[in-house]
């Protein structure tokens, strides 16, 4: 099961495979997913409102998915400062490989 993952069993004994939110990732100290986090994930980081967030995933649609964390800097309003202070809590790993 891949990190990010939860198992959600029902009343009647039925499992089923989620995914946490970003902000669930991050209290439990997980790195989000830039490759799959939604805006509303991405929000949860430090110094990323929504018009940030939003510009992030956008990005990502546009360009296909990032590479490195590294690839941030293309993104306009990250600079080395920012991108710093979010390359801890980030990784990028593949679209379809990827659980979070």
């Amino acid at each position: 099961m891949p990190s990010g993952s939860r198992v959600e069993v029902t009343p009647d004994g039925t499992c089923r495979l989620g995914r946490m939110s970003g902000e669930h990732l991050l209290t439990l100290g997980l790195a989000l997913n830039l490759n799959t986090a939604t805006a509303e994930d991405l929000e949860a980081l430090p110094g990323i409102g929504p018009v940030m967030a939003q510009r992030l995933v956008q990005f990502r649609q546009t360009h296909g998915p990032f590479k490195d964390v590294e690839d941030l800097l293309a993104v306009s309003g990250i600079g080395e400062k920012k991108l710093a202070r979010l390359k801890p809590y980030l990784v990028v790993l593949s679209p379809e490989g990827a659980g979070q």
